[in-house]
């Protein structure tokens, strides 16, 4: 077996099968940050003044309104830290809401309790049809695609869309940031989750009930009609001052018992198998790697901890035999069924009906006009 060559500043690796690298032996995920990210990320002054002035925008555009933003938590530290900045730092009134898509951990549960108890929040569920969602995410792993948990992310952001207008809020904040996403999941890992055509063929392919209640968003939609159509903005206010991961835990934990998790993302039982167990076993792919070098480059963790953490298992080798037997149980399926789609023939997104293409103009023009920097490739 040939070793992957890794990069010599961050731990991306030739697992993304389209990364560079230049004479030095860095990739083109560290050259990104570099000539991208970098220069349009403000944390200093000049993000607190623009953060300032964005937050005095949002304030007035709530007047006379319940609401003046809308932020989806998840119980997991983004949407948690960003939750308590908006209450307790920004003097927001935000709309909470949590789409339940079947999958929750206590942990997450139990955070999203604690936060909104604890800073004295309303807090609004949306629950998803579970026969609808269970039959997608089936067809999901009988399509053979690496990117199977999109029916979940689809769900929160269609979700969170829908709230927007339906509360006529014209932000929405998300816990999306440089700070620890600096690097992206190449698109062939993770394909994008608001390709509705996509959704739509694979259920149409290996589905066996039609989606009457699942919610569906496309890039269109939320990329050209809600921002510029109906003037709602999503926001990403973590990106306007120093966010260290570490510092916002203990928090979090100190403020409201707030409670860790093994990974990023791990908030959801499917997501933690499907990140830690699925893609490296079936697929090769390796999520810490985008995780960690995200942190590498931006300070908080050295090249070194993460090589030495990369040397462990992705997943806790004593208790993925109850995880596979929790998945398999929830779908309604064997362990046996669910182990025989980890040897089903492999395809991309591009084996099936999809809007990529929209994707992949879209993007350049985004980073063209400046609205948009780094990202999938």
């Amino acid at each position: 077996m040939i070793d992957k060559k890794i990069c010599s500043r961050c731990v991306m690796d030739q697992s993304d099968s389209r990364i560079s690298f230049d004479i030095h032996g860095v990739c083109d995920h560290c050259r990104t940050f570099d000539e991208q990210v970098v220069p349009n990320w403000h944390t200093d002054e000049r993000g607190s003044r623009e953060l300032a002035t964005l937050v005095e925008k949002i304030k007035l555009s709530g007047k006379g309104h319940d609401f003046d933003c809308i932020i989806g938590m998840s119980g997991g530290i983004d949407s948690s830290y960003l939750t308590y900045l908006a209450k307790e730092k920004f003097g927001l009134r935000p709309l909470v809401f949590h789409v339940d898509a079947g999958w929750n951990s206590q942990e997450a549960v139990n955070n999203i309790e604690k936060l909104v108890d604890g800073l004295g929040l309303d807090l609004y569920t949306e629950v998803i049809d579970w026969e609808e969602m269970r039959d997608l995410q089936l067809a999901f792993f009988q399509s053979g695609v690496s990117h199977i948990d999109s029916p979940q992310d689809n769900a929160f952001f269609a979700t969170m869309y829908k709230f927007a207008k339906q509360y006529k809020v014209k932000y929405i904040l998300t816990g999306g940031n440089q700070s620890t996403e600096c690097i992206r999941n190449p698109v062939e890992w993770m394909y994008y989750q608001s390709d509705a055509v996509q959704i739509k063929d694979i259920h149409n392919k290996f589905g066996k009930r039609p989606l009457v209640n699942y919610p569906l968003t496309s890039i269109l939609w939320h990329k050209i009609y809600l921002p510029y159509i109906k003037g709602i903005k999503a926001i990403r206010p973590l990106d306007y001052g120093p966010y260290i991961k570490h510092d916002a835990m203990k928090l979090l934990m100190d403020k409201f018992g707030w409670q860790p998790y093994p990974q990023k993302h791990f908030e959801s039982v499917f997501t933690r198998f499907y990140e830690s167990y699925w893609l490296p076993t079936r697929f090769g792919y390796d999520v810490r790697r985008v995780q960690y070098s995200s942190l590498i480059l931006t300070g908080q963790m050295t090249r070194e901890e993460a090589l030495e953490k990369l040397k462990q298992s992705p997943y806790d080798e004593a208790t993925i035999a109850y995880d596979m037997e929790y998945v398999a149980n929830k779908l309604g399926i064997t362990v046996d069924e669910l182990n025989s789609y980890l040897v089903l023939p492999k395809h991309t997104y591009r084996d099936y009906k999809s809007q990529s293409q929209i994707y992949e103009w879209g993007a350049k023009a985004m980073k063209a006009l400046g609205l948009e920097v780094g990202g999938k490739r």
